[in-house]
């Protein structure tokens, strides 16, 4: 009875672990003040704008685990895609684009 008791409290705390969203799913507030939505979207995390000058403009895909995470941002503005990085410290998501690696530009963008 204990073994059986052990063994249905290990599948649920397992079960409660795999259902554990990553912490860069949810509302962000960008560095020019409009509301970023970042969803899982097949296996990868899509980022959204939700408000401002392009609202419903998806600007980015990235995947990674753990609050590090990789893939491309487009600059709504300039209509163009880099290579992007993010890097999530409490409730900051600092967002990184790159061409070639070399020129990068970075801001922070914060939980809402």
């Amino acid at each position: 009875m204990i073994r059986s008791f052990v063994l249905a409290s290990a599948i649920a705390i397992i079960a409660g672990v795999a259902h554990a969203e990553e912490p860069i799913i949810g509302n962000w507030k960008t560095a020019a003040g409009d509301t970023a939505m970042i969803v899982s979207c097949g296996g990868s995390y899509c980022v959204t704008l939700k408000t401002g000058k392009y609202a419903g403009r998806k600007i980015g895909t990235l995947a990674g685990t753990g609050g590090s995470y990789a893939g491309e941002i487009t600059d709504p503005a300039a209509d163009k895609t880099y290579s992007g990085s993010g890097k999530i410290s409490g409730n900051s998501l600092r967002m990184q684009g790159c061409v070639m690696k070399v020129l990068c530009k970075s801001q922070t963008w914060t939980r809402l």
